[in-house]
């Protein structure tokens, strides 16, 4: 099972607390089209005839895209490499862009998922984030995508924003749970360093995230999401029965991936590679037939720790077998020994060879992954 990912970096308006590489201008989106369609010819050896499960366009803005431009990197996939019949195909749309007749495009060219950056229901959520879409829109577009034959949905929901109490957090989770959305993605809100909400914060132009605040209303998900049938799969990921994000799920799981645009990152197991974060340079180095990106190879050591990081994410947890198979006896003995400390303090579960976070450890996943690190 592999993947690819396409990194669309247009965006409409920059969000306050947005770090990912995005450009406002849409002039070269033409060009950088048919870049990464040859881009994908040139890369069509990285992921050595591995079958394609899931393709997956992000941004920046992929809902800005048009049905013949999806459609023609569409093509550029399956004419290049092995896709499967039933592919995930998930599209990054903004509730503004959301309307039937490009639901109706989107459908035609073979979009089968659309994860929605909701963020809140609220408009004085929305307004602290600098979104483009209203809560009207945010509850609209779910309802006009359902109606295009869109089932397979996923929504995006950001929490630990100043000004939304916990009872408003509830709120908008009840949203969610009453329209049954099947895949919700929430994350609190973390401020970036250069973005311009820290930059907004630091000058005391807007309020400061509060981590107590943050960890309650993570707190109140799980409760929540759990009560209501959904199943708490990966920190920040909760589905109904049988409604995983396959394309995030593989990435969990350490599966192959391509990365194609500008900044795209990629991934076959031995090393990791990013495209260069520019529109121009990456349009050159196509040009060129020489795309533009950085190499790192991983030694036994970050791939170790890779596998304990992603792992703990995930209900699926670290494996004492898969570490002793793939790192070793004396690798797994210190696994064993490290991961000791967080059993006693209830953060770590171990059942049957296979460790996974505890209720009070997934408020600590970061920490205690980097604890379990080795150099």
């Amino acid at each position: 099972m592999a993947g690819i990912y396409i990194h669309i970096p247009y965006c409409r308006q920059k969000c306050h607390y947005c770090n990912f590489y995005s450009v406002a201008s849409r002039s070269t989106l033409p060009a950088l089209i048919d870049a990464i369609g040859r881009e994908a010819a040139l890369q069509r050896s990285y992921l050595s005839g591995q079958t394609i499960d899931t393709i997956y366009f992000g941004g920046g803005t992929p809902s800005l895209l048009n049905e013949s431009q999806l459609g023609y990197l569409l093509d550029a996939v399956a004419s290049g490499f092995n896709l499967s019949g039933n592919a995930e195909i998930t599209l990054e749309a903004n509730p503004d862009d959301i309307v039937p007749e490009l639901l109706r495009y989107w459908k035609n060219a073979g979009i089968n998922r659309l994860s929605i950056g909701v963020q809140s229901f609220r408009d004085e959520d929305l307004l602290y984030l600098n979104r483009v879409h209203n809560a009207e829109r945010a509850l609209r577009c779910l309802t006009d995508a359902r109606a295009a034959g869109f089932d397979n949905l996923s929504l995006d929901l950001i929490f630990g924003i100043p000004g939304l109490d916990d009872e408003s957090w509830l709120s908008n989770i009840a949203i969610a749970v009453g329209m049954q959305i099947p895949h919700i993605s929430a994350y609190a809100l973390t401020i970036e360093p250069k973005t311009a909400l820290e930059v907004m914060i630091r000058k005391g132009k807007a309020a400061a995230v509060d981590e107590q605040q943050t960890a309650r209303q993570f707190e109140l998900l799980m409760d929540e999401l759990g009560t209501s049938g959904y199943q708490h799969y990966e920190i920040s990921n909760y589905c109904l029965p049988g409604k995983v994000a396959l394309h995030n799920t593989a990435y969990w799981m350490g599966n192959h991936y391509l990365g194609l645009g500008p900044s795209a990152h990629s991934y076959n197991g031995i090393s990791r590679q990013w495209n260069v974060s520019s529109v121009e340079s990456y349009l050159n180095g196509i040009n060129q037939q020489k795309p533009g990106f950085e190499v790192e190879f991983l030694d036994a050591s970050q791939q170790y720790n890779e596998y304990i990081m992603t792992g703990l994410r995930t209900i699926w947890g670290c494996s004492l077998n898969e570490i002793e198979h793939r790192f070793g006896t004396a690798r797994a003995e210190t696994f064993v020994k490290n991961a000791g400390r967080w059993i006693e303090q209830g953060c770590i579960i171990a059942e049957k060879g296979k460790y996974t976070l505890t209720r009070k450890g997934k408020l600590l996943a970061d920490g205690i992954a980097a604890d379990l690190f080795v150099t």
